[in-house]
Order: structure tokens, then sequence, then C-alpha cells
């Protein structure tokens, strides 16, 4: 049920690098390696409620109703701007540390999870990029559009992990220097910014 084409265009689409794949890369660059699949797999678990929101209306909803599309896109850009205060502060689950430290796994998993589940506009991606690969004589469009959601979200964990695998390859070097990792803290929390800049204004 899950063909060719579907793969590959989830693919495209995964690889452009978006807030969950710099959320990922962040940590992997000063955590362990294990953090890191932490990451990814907080962001990727944040597509559950895109997915059923897709499945089940929400979407819709959201499409239609320009005034709670912009709460859950502003509650979105609040979060990325306390992600980036966090950074630029130098606390927070984001903090960069030397050594390589393995921080807390639930914190790191919760805090993927928020970057990407504020994003109102993954709902509506959904409800455009999966019933495209829909049969339109299906008769099994829900259980059709759950599995080409959990396809994508397999394919996201991956390409989450294949990212933060090789930034984590940079993680000595980074966590071996204080002034590198200040550097890169204070570069990651600039990102976050214009990030919540972009989703409160695009």
């Amino acid at each position: 049920m899950v063909s060719l084409e579907f793969f590959i265009a989830a693919l495209v689409v995964i690889l452009v690098p978006g807030t969950g794949v710099i959320y990922t890369v962040g940590i992997a660059l000063v955590h362990k390696r294990l953090s890191m699949v932490y990451a990814a797999l907080g962001c990727t678990l944040a597509i559950i409620p895109h997915l059923l929101g897709s499945v089940f209306g929400l979407s819709a909803l959201l499409s239609t109703s320009y005034f709670l599309f912009n709460i859950v896109k502003t509650l979105g850009a609040i979060y990325l701007l306390y992600m980036a205060y966090s950074l630029f502060m130098g606390n927070g689950a984001l903090k960069f540390t030397s050594g390589g430290e393995e921080a807390n796994k639930v914190t790191i998993t919760k805090n993927g999870f928020l970057v990407n589940v504020l994003n109102p506009k993954l709902s509506i991606f959904f409800l455009a990029f999966i019933p495209q690969f829909i049969p339109k004589n299906s008769d099994q469009i829900v259980l059709s559009m759950l599995i080409l959601g959990v396809a994508f979200m397999l394919i996201t964990l991956l390409v989450f992990i294949f990212y933060g695998f090789f930034a984590n390859l940079l993680q000595v070097k980074v966590s071996s220097s204080t002034k590198l990792i200040n550097r890169v803290q204070k570069l990651f929390a600039l990102i976050f910014g214009l990030l919540a800049v972009k989703m409160a204004y695009i």
C-alpha cells in the first residue's frame, strides 16, 4: 500500500531541514549519540496528533478557521522563542555542555515533541499530502491514511537519526572547546529565534 512514489516524495519533503532536524542536530552536537535518538523520537512522535487531526478533520478546521490556526501558530512561535531564550542564556534541555554529556532522555524527547507538535502547518500538510497517494476508488480511506502516516513517521525517524549521526561525528571537536560550545549555542539560539518569527508571520 506504500508506493515507491510515496516513499520518494516523503523522503524529499523530510530531507528539507526544519525545526525537528535543527533540534536533533543541536542535541547531537553536544550530547552522546543516544541522546539524539531521543530527540529524533520526540520530533517523530509529534507527527501523531497531526496525522490523527488530518484523518479526523482537524486539518480542515484549522485551514478554514483563521482564528484557531493563529492560536496554534502563536503557541508554536512562543515555544520556539522560549527554546531560543534557553539556549542564549545557557539553560534548559538544549544547554550545551562539554564532554558530550547525555542529558535527561525524557526532557529531550518532550522538547522534541513540543517543537514539532505546535506547528499547525503540519496538520494542513498531511491533509494535502497523504490523500494524493490514496486510490480514488479506495473503500478504506482512513486505514490508508493511517498506514501512510505511520510510514511517513518511520521515514522521518530514520532521516532525523541520519542527520543526528553525522552531526554527532563533530561532537568530540565541539564539546572539547568551551568557546566553540558558546558560539554554537548562540547560533542555535538565533536559528530558533528566526524560526519563531517565520512561524508567527509567514
